[in-house]
């Protein structure tokens, strides 16, 4: 054994946060449909170009990819970026319609 302090950070400051990933979102910049595959992007790391390619994979492999992207569009929520007058696309304002929908019923207590 040593009898040497702790050099630990001095307890009169608090640590910084660790660095985190952003919040999963859909891309307001990097979109091709729904920003679904840019959002992901953002949030992993790894390139849109290979998540497209993995849902069109999967498109083609049994449709399930269409299914999932669709499924990611509503539960993820919307770009941070853009004020309530921009302009929306009619795709898009049922996609955030539903992902309020499901949001608000997440938010929700059991009785």
């Amino acid at each position: 054994m040593t009898d040497a302090a702790f050099s630990g950070p001095p307890l009169d400051q608090p640590a910084a946060p660790p660095a985190g990933r952003p919040q999963a979102r859909r891309s307001g910049t990097d979109r091709m449909a729904g920003g679904v595959c840019g959002g992901l992007a953002e949030h992993t790391g790894v390139d849109a170009v290979l998540w497209r390619g993995g849902f069109a994979a999967l498109t083609l492999l049994g449709g399930s990819g269409v299914l999932l992207y669709l499924l990611l569009w509503v539960l993820l929520p919307p770009p941070a970026t853009g004020g309530p007058d921009e302009a929306l696309s009619p795709l898009e304002r049922l996609a955030r319609r539903l992902h309020a929908a499901v949001d608000g019923y997440r938010a929700t207590p059991p009785a």
